[in-house]
C-alpha cells in the first residue's frame, strides 16, 4: 500500500479501539489492523464486564494509577457512544470478623484517589444485598463501580473511530514488522502497511509482535478464567458487583448481574493455559458454582445457559506495559489484563501523550463527532403473548427475529450497515443480543441468516459457527448431571 499512516494500531480489542477513537479526534491517518473477523474477538468478548472501583491495585503500579482515571470517564463515554453502562457499586465481602484486609484495600483505594469507599457492617450489608448469605460479616463498598457491555463498547469505539476517519482492516494477521528510515512496514497476511508509529495492542500476542522488532523484554503468560452465565432476569436478585477478598491470582470469583440482568459468576484462574483454548471444563465450572453458592444460595443450575472462557494477557512484569520502546516510534500497550477494561479510556489518553512526546503532531479536528447512536437499548422483555403476532409476519422492521431477547428485524438491519463489515451470526449477536437468550440461537439463527443473506447478498450457513468450531463448552445438562453425581 502506498498510503503512509500516522499510526498503525495492531489489535482491535477494547484497548486498540479506545486508542483509535482517541486518536480519531485529530487530523491523522489511522489504521486498525486486526487478525480476527471482527473487533472485540479476544478477552474483550470474554470477561467479567466490570468497571472496577480502582482500589484493588496499589498506586505503585500502572494498573493502580490508571484504573480509577479510566472509571471516571465511563459515564461520559456511554452518553456519547451508547454501549451500556450502569453504576451499580461493588462490595468486597468477608465471613471473617477480622476486617483488616478490607482496611488495607480501603487505604490502597484512597492512595489511588478514590473518594467513594467505605467499610460497612452486617446490618447495612443485609439491607443492600438481602439475598446474600446472612453470615457475611463485613464488606468494602465502592459506590462508583459498575457493569458495562464490553464487546458493545469496543464495537461502539471502533464505529465512532471509523466515522471520524480511522480505517479498520479485519482478517489481516501481522506476520512481520521492519523499519525503513522513519517508517515502519507492517507485513500482514493481506499486504503491507506503512506507518510512522506502531501501537502494539495485540493482547495475548503482544510479546510476539514486540519480538518482530527485536524487543524481548517481556513475555505474555496466558491465564484462563471460566464463567457461568444464567438466563436473563436471574441477576435482578443481586444489586451490586460482589467480590471475595482478592488473591495473588487476581480479584477472585465474583458474583454479579450483567448490564442486561443475567447472573454471571466467575472467573477462576489457571496459568496452565494456551493463547487460544477457550473450552470450558466441568470440574472448574462446578467449583465456581459451588464457591458462589456459598455467597448466594439462590443460584439455580437449571437456569444456567452458557459457559465461556476468557484468556487474560498477563505479563511477566505483572503490570501494564505502556510506553515507547527503544525502537523509536514503536509503542507497547501490553499486559493489559484486569482492570484493563476499566482503564482503557485512560490508557488511550496515555498513548496519545506518548505519541505527542514522540513527535507526532496532534491537530484537533474541527468536525470530530463524538456521538454514536445505539443499535439496541436495554428494555424489559414483554410477555410472549404480547409479541406472538410479530414472530411470523412477512419481512418488516417490527418483526421479531429473536424470540428470547425480542430483537427486531430493524435492529439487525441496522447492525449490518454500520462501519464494520459483518460476516457471522455471532457478530450480529454481539451487536443486538439476538441468540443470547434461553435457547442460545436454536430458534433465531436461521432467521438471522435469512436477514443477513438478503441484506448482504451472501450465503450464510446458520449451522456453521465459524468463531466457536472445535470449542467444547460445558452445557446445562452436563452441569446438572455432574452436580447430581457429586451430591
Amino acid at each position: 500500500m502506498s498510503v503512509v499512516y500516522d499510526a498503525a494500531i495492531i489489535g482491535a480489542g477494547i484497548v486498540g479501539t479506545a486508542v483509535a477513537r482517541q486518536l480519531s479526534k485529530y487530523d491523522l491517518r489511522i489504521a486498525i489492523i486486526e487478525r480476527g473477523n471482527d473487533v472485540a474477538m479476544g478477552a474483550t468478548k470474554a470477561n467479567s464486564a466490570i468497571v472496577h472501583g480502582g482500589y484493588a491495585e496499589p498506586v505503585t503500579t500502572l494498573k493502580g494509577r490508571l484504573c480509577y482515571r479510566g472509571r471516571l470517564k465511563y459515564r461520559e463515554l456511554n452518553e456519547e457512544l451508547n454501549f451500556g453502562f450502569a453504576e451499580v457499586g461493588s462490595l468486597v465481602v468477608t465471613f471473617d470478623d477480622d476486617r483488616s484486609p478490607l482496611e488495607r484495600l480501603l487505604e490502597q483505594g484512597r492512595a489511588n484517589g478514590l473518594t467513594d469507599l467505605r467499610i460497612i457492617g452486617q446490618a447495612e450489608l443485609r439491607e443492600m444485598e438481602p439475598n446474600l448469605n446472612p453470615d457475611l460479616r463485613w464488606a468494602l463498598h465502592c459506590k462508583g463501580a459498575g457493569v458495562c457491555s464490553p464487546y458493545e463498547m469496543a464495537i461502539a469505539l471502533a464505529e465512532n473511530a471509523i466515522a471520524n476517519g480511522a480505517e479498520l482492516f479485519l482478517e489481516h494477521e501481522v506476520v512481520g514488522i521492519r523499519k525503513e528510515g522513519s517508517q515502519f512496514v507492517v507485513e500482514t497476511s493481506q499486504g503491507e502497511f506503512r506507518s510512522r508509529f506502531v501501537i502494539n495492542a495485540a493482547g495475548v500476542y503482544a510479546d510476539k509482535i514486540a519480538r518482530m522488532v527485536g524487543l524481548d523484554d517481556f513475555e505474555i503468560l496466558p491465564r484462563s478464567g471460566q464463567y457461568l452465565l444464567f438466563a436473563r432476569g436471574t441477576g435482578k436478585a443481586i444489586n451490586s458487583v460482589i467480590f471475595q477478598l482478592p488473591t495473588d491470582k487476581g480479584k477472585g470469583v465474583l458474583l454479579t448481574s450483567t448490564y442486561y440482568d443475567n447472573l454471571l459468576i466467575g472467573p477462576d484462574a489457571s496459568d496452565d493455559s494456551s493463547r487460544e483454548d477457550t473450552s470450558t471444563d466441568i470440574e472448574r465450572i462446578a467449583a465456581i458454582y459451588r464457591q458462589c453458592k456459598q455467597l448466594y444460595g439462590g443460584i439455580n443450575p437449571k437456569q444456567f445457559i452458557r459457559s465461556f472462557t476468557g484468556i487474560r494477557a498477563r505479563s511477566s512484569t505483572n503490570d501494564f506495559i505502556i510506553g515507547e520502546t527503544k525502537v523509536r516510534g514503536f509503542v507497547n500497550v501490553a499486559g493489559i489484563q484486569s482492570p484493563g477494561l476499566t482503564a482503557a479510556p485512560a490508557i488511550a489518553e496515555m498513548v496519545e501523550g506518548i505519541l505527542r512526546d514522540g513527535g507526532l503532531s496532534l491537530v484537533k479536528k474541527s468536525d470530530f463527532n463524538p456521538y454514536r447512536p445505539p443499535i439496541i437499548r436495554k428494555r424489559e422483555l414483554r410477555l410472549l403473548s404480547e409479541i406472538k403476532h410479530l414472530l411470523d409476519i412477512p419481512s418488516a422492521p417490527e418483526k421479531i427475529i429473536c424470540r428470547c431477547e425480542q430483537v427486531t428485524e430493524a435492529e439487525i438491519v441496522d447492525a449490518l450497515h454500520r462501519g464494520i463489515k459483518i460476516k457471522t451470526i455471532d457478530a450480529v449477536k454481539r451487536r443486538t443480543r439476538a441468540s443470547m437468550g434461553w435457547c442460545q440461537g436454536q430458534f433465531c439463527r436461521p432467521r438471522i441468516a435469512e436477514v443477513m443473506e438478503r441484506e448482504l447478498g451472501e450465503p450464510i450457513d446458520p449451522s456453521f459457527d465459524i468463531e466457536h468450531s472445535g470449542v467444547n463448552r460445558v452445557t446445562r445438562s452436563e452441569l446438572l448431571e455432574f452436580l447430581e453425581s457429586q451430591a
